[in-house]
């Protein structure tokens, strides 16, 4: 994918990605198998979805022993923030264009 902001969306789309980044974020750091434990998806299926959220930037791993342990990236979510920020500006104006022609027509 050439723009990241574009992994981004494309990553958290899915609801089993974007089930385990939540737990992440509110659980804090996760092994695997306590992630495919919460999931209900098998340990490949969930290994596949942390490699996608990964490459996105919104996860971080940390070896230690045999085991990895993930890391929710929330300031990886900044792209989807400033998007929210620039739609709901638009919108915003819209509206008001649209109000600001209703109270010419009532006139």
């Amino acid at each position: 994918m050439a723009n990241p902001q574009d992994a981004l969306f494309k990553s958290l789309a899915d609801p089993t990605r974007r089930a385990i980044f939540e737990h992440l974020c509110r659980d804090g750091e996760q092994t695997v198998a306590a992630l495919t434990a919460a999931a209900g998806v098998s340990q490949p299926a969930v290994s596949k979805h942390l490699g996608v959220l990964r490459r996105a930037g919104l996860v971080t791993d940390r070896h230690e022993g045999r085991q990895t342990h993930y890391s929710a990236q929330i300031k990886a979510l900044a792209p989807l923030a400033d998007w929210t920020s620039a739609m709901t500006g638009f919108w915003e104006s819209r509206f008001d264009d649209l109000d600001d022609l209703l109270k010419r027509m009532d006139q």
